[in-house]
């Protein structure tokens, strides 16, 4: 993994947060499911921010917010994302590269705005998302640069991906480079609604090796295989994948690989403000983990590390060093 000139290379949507407090009558009033994400138009993305309060902005996007964690932890890091040269998408591209991630996909010269996303946190820290993806969606193959997937140790997917057909072209194109240069693919299911839209491709990407570790949470992995029975879906995920990790909340991870199931303990969070990030933060946090060979076990404790500094405050980038969080904590940096 040293040869690598990055540890890894995340590719996703590249979007702007925009994140306000709201109760869960403003979700009702607006017809939107707590917790999920919703893709809208530009006039639905208008009419929710005409409707919001004062708000929290900042550069964001699932795969995005994971990469510049890694970065964070002290690892070399990429990200390949679509962005318009507009206002928006020049401080998206100033934020990265600030985090000290590379970052060179030709911003779009015309077409729709950088993406947004406008994320609704009620009083229990729960995230409702709804995202205008913008230029994110012309994401295409030619954004994707042989030389670059191949300089990754791993490329990190995210499931979102699968929405836009274009998307969905340079993910496989990179998953291919990626295994041409003997590189490990990873990918998240970002959504259990995501899931929904997609279980049998998602299914079929495990089994074919297009992806060699999966990152879900519960609700995630119940979606993908359309049961309420936990240990069912696991046993399942263990069969088709060859390595996934599945978080719980509270009740901490479990890494599922073909020699068998690790169950790793959550960090305690003293306050639940904006659960917008812990799964991002948490795939940060393990992959940081594997490239530094630290094992399941430890990868798993780092993220889990990484996903209770996150869910302490609003937005989904770290405000605490995670590095020195790390070494307070005695995992491997």
């Amino acid at each position: 993994m040293n040869s690598a000139k990055y540890d890894v290379l995340g590719i996703g949507n590249a979007l702007f947060d925009i994140l306000v407090r709201v109760d869960d009558k403003f979700l009702t009033d607006h017809g939107m499911t707590k917790g999920a994400m919703a893709l809208i138009d530009e006039a639905r993305a208008a009419s929710i921010y005409a409707d919001m309060g004062p708000a929290t902005e900042v550069s964001g996007g699932s795969a995005a917010n994971t990469i510049v964690g890694i970065a964070q932890l002290g690892a070399r890091a990429a990200y390949v994302g679509k962005i318009k040269d507009d206002q928006i998408g020049q401080l998206y591209a100033h934020d990265i590269r600030s985090a000290g991630v590379a970052f060179d996909t030709a911003a779009a010269k015309d077409g729709p705005a950088t993406g947004c996303s406008y994320i609704l946190v009620t009083p229990d820290g729960e995230r409702t998302m709804n995202t205008y993806l913008g230029a994110a969606q012309d994401l295409s193959a030619a954004d994707i640069v042989e030389d670059e997937i191949a300089a990754a140790s791993i490329v990190y997917l995210e499931g979102y991906l699968w929405d836009p057909k274009d998307a969905k072209d340079a993910f496989v194109k990179a998953s291919q480079i990626a295994h041409k240069h003997g590189r490990k693919v990873a990918l998240t299911l970002s959504d259990a609604f995501c899931v929904g839209r997609y279980r049998d491709e998602f299914i079929g990407l495990m089994r074919d090796k297009t992806v060699d570790l999966i990152f879900a949470n519960e609700a995630e992995l119940q979606s993908l295989y359309d049961t309420q029975d936990f240990d069912a879906a696991l046993a399942q995920l263990r069969n088709d994948a060859a390595l996934g990790v599945v978080t719980r909340s509270e009740k901490g991870c479990v890494v599922a690989a073909k020699e068998g199931v690790i169950a790793v303990s959550a960090f305690p969070a003293r306050n639940v403000v904006d659960t917008t990030g812990a799964g991002d933060l948490f795939a940060a946090g393990f992959l940081f983990g594997l490239v530094r060979e630290a094992g399941y076990e430890q990868a798993g404790r780092l993220g889990a590390m990484a996903a209770a500094e996150v869910i302490q405050h609003i937005g989904a980038r770290s405000q605490t060093s995670l590095k020195e969080l790390a070494h307070k904590h005695g995992l491997p940096v």
